[in-house]
């Protein structure tokens, strides 16, 4: 058994319910045979980087489909998200002066744990939908199967979508020169229109910077990094790899793996997994979370305290984090440890409308993304990225935002096969009102004082709200 199989002996949650182990080991076995689908050298440069966003020298942007499928990782779906993902660092990066950190939910986001593990229409019931890596959404007893060999066709559909997102980030596609022609083919409104003027802004800096004799070298190509969540335990370890060069275990099936709320249990399967690798490793957070948790995961998973190794990824509730949020941030900062702290304002904030269909309002997003940084801000700690869930489509899945869509705007063209994304017109409104927060808590982070902040790490309710530049 691999070092790494350890998980084996802990509970494993929302896992896949194979009715054929034979045909399981042969499909591990396969995996565990095939090239890894990243490098552990451009794993420890994200690591790097995610330290870097921690100590508010850079800032993280995840984002990408809540459950990826098989069929719709087509070459231009895959670069409408890329560049939907180009767009949104550039209006990070200009409005922040901090470099963006870029990772996609891309070629990986195949699975996804659900509320029940039973779906029931019209008297038939059949296990749930748990995303292309396990069975079909289609709603017959053969479709739901929970089936290996999807494994594999996952690892291939990862493949194929991790070269394209190299060719499209390494080939020129994405040399910021072109800033401009990343909007051509949107319609006009005026989130685009405001895209347009500050792509014109960035070209005439870059077009001065050539005169003065720059070199532009650098421009042309962008890290973009790839991320899941861990959940289908086999297909991790399947694609976990000791490195060559340090003799040390990286699971290969993308850059930043992360753990989700319902599957964090300190003394379970997950967690057990992803403290063997050396992958930066995020875990969602939740309104339950307590401090003992926080030091326990770091505990967990990044007991030495590297830098960039382990981030907490918030998804409180845009009514719930100013209760908890505090807290959790206060229980780290005196163990000292360095953890990164990035926000989740969509998961916590999922509402059911009239109509029947599963939403979030764009408005509620975005109370939640200004509380984690007023929190931070007040606390003179880092608020160092925002994770979202978008499409690079003109879906109709979040209500709110300047397009001003509601219950009735979702009937036309909601697409998503779980949870509601952002549009590609609200994806840039995020980043926007996301950039502004961010300039803001860099000045405030240059004139933090820590021998004057606050004694509780709730004082900051206190504060006007016209102070924190909400």
């Amino acid at each position: 058994m691999k070092p790494w199989d350890s998980w084996r002996s802990k509970v494993a949650h929302h896992q896949p319910n194979y009715d054929n182990e034979e045909e399981l080991r042969r499909v591990v076995a396969d995996l565990r045979r095939r090239p890894p689908l990243v490098f552990a050298g451009e794993v420890d440069s994200l690591r790097e980087s995610m330290g870097k966003a921690g100590e508010h020298e850079a800032f993280v942007l995840i984002g990408g489909d809540c459950a990826e499928t098989f069929a719709q990782s087509t070459a231009d779906q895959l670069r409408l998200k890329i560049q939907t993902l180009l767009q949104m660092a550039v209006v990070l990066t200009y409005g922040s002066s901090l470099p963006v950190v870029k990772i996609g939910r891309i070629a990986g986001q195949y699975a996804k744990p659900r509320s029940s593990p039973i779906e029931e229409r019209d008297g038939l019931a059949l296990p749930s939908y748990l995303g292309d890596a396990v069975n079909s959404i289609e709603f017959t007893e053969e479709d739901r199967r929970h089936d290996p060999l999807r494994l594999l066709e996952t690892y291939q559909h990862s493949a194929a979508s991790l070269n394209l997102i190299r060719a499209f980030t390494k080939g020129g596609y994405a040399d910021l020169r072109h800033v401009q022609e990343w909007n051509l083919g949107f319609a006009s409104n005026p989130v685009y229109k405001r895209y347009e003027r500050l792509a014109n802004e960035v070209s005439r800096a870059l077009n001065f910077m050539v005169a003065a004799g720059a070199d532009f070298d650098s421009l042309r190509q962008v890290d973009l990094f790839s991320a899941h969540e861990a959940l289908v335990l086999e297909y991790e370890s399947g694609l976990t790899r000791i490195d060559s060069r340090t003799g040390q275990p990286y699971d290969t099936s993308g850059h930043f793996l992360w753990i989700g709320e319902r599957t964090r249990g300190i003394d379970e399967a997950h967690v057990e997994l992803l403290s063997k690798v050396r992958n930066p490793i995020g875990v969602k957070v939740g309104p339950t979370a307590t401090q003992q948790d926080v030091i326990d995961l770091i505990d967990a998973l990044n007991p030495e305290g590297e830098p960039g190794r382990l981030t907490l990824m918030t998804r409180m509730g845009a009514d719930r984090i100013e209760d908890v949020l505090p807290n959790l941030i206060e229980a780290q900062v005196k163990d000292g440890r360095p953890v990164t702290w990035i926000t989740d304002p969509m998961h916590g904030n999922t509402i059911s409308t009239a109509n029947g269909y599963k939403t979030r309002d764009f408005e509620t997003i975005m109370r939640e993304v200004r509380s984690f940084f007023a929190i931070h801000q007040s606390l003179g700690t880092v608020p160092a990225g925002v994770h979202v869930e978008l499409t690079g489509d003109d879906v109709t899945e979040v209500i709110g935002g300047a397009e001003g869509l509601d219950e009735v705007s979702l009937v036309e063209r909601y697409e998503t096969l779980v949870d509601p994304r952002l549009n590609h017109q609200q994806s840039l409104e995020i980043a926007f009102q996301v950039a502004a927060l961010a300039a803001d808590a860099n000045e405030r982070a240059e004139a933090f004082d820590p021998t004057v902040g606050s004694d509780s790490a709730t004082d900051w309710r206190l504060m006007d709200v016209d102070e924190l530049g909400m």
